[in-house]
């Protein structure tokens, strides 16, 4: 099992009993070593620096046990931000109608770099719908990076957001 993978199944089932969801967990090498957890509340509230601290606390003490991690490295604990990386699935879903650039691993339909509106998933596509009107199948599995971009309806969608999670 490959190491982000193995981090997540040891840390996911605390942090969601703690009322959020794991995002994604990256390790960025180097001379000192960023064990990167990314999450968000499952009610879809804003993140506090609270929220972070209560994830870092979790993560620490789990990860102190196992010690999947070779030597020393900073665990830093963030929210996904507004405009965030779409990892799973269910974000394909979720962020429907919102812009964003994905890249491959291999090139698809002769190219690595895509940037359209999110329209969802067809199968185990991504579909994405460039400016253009063309749209683009891009396979899931082949998905190295993706990421919302910045854009004046991705902020009102998330203010909506939060105002509709501050009144449940």
């Amino acid at each position: 099992m490959e190491l982000t993978a193995r981090v997540a199944a040891i840390i996911a089932p605390s942090i969601e009993a703690l009322g959020y969801e794991l995002v994604r967990v990256h390790l960025l090498g180097g001379r000192s070593p960023v064990l990167q957890v990314m999450a968000e509340r499952i009610d879809r509230a804003a993140m506090t620096v609270d929220d972070c601290a209560r994830i870092s606390r979790a993560a620490s003490a789990l990860l102190d046990v196992e010690d999947p991690v070779e030597g020393s490295y900073a665990l830093e604990v963030s929210s996904p931000g507004i405009d965030r990386p779409l990892v799973r699935r269910t974000d394909f879903e979720r962020f429907a109608g919102h812009l964003a650039r994905v890249e491959t691993r291999a090139p698809v339909e002769g190219r690595k770099r895509f940037r359209g509106v999110v329209r969802g998933l067809d199968g185990d596509d991504v579909v994405l719908e460039a400016e253009d009107g063309e749209r683009a199948l891009v396979p899931f599995d082949e998905i190295q990076r993706a990421k919302l971009v910045l854009t004046d309806e991705l902020l009102a969608s998330a203010r909506r957001a939060e105002a509709a999670a501050e009144q449940n």
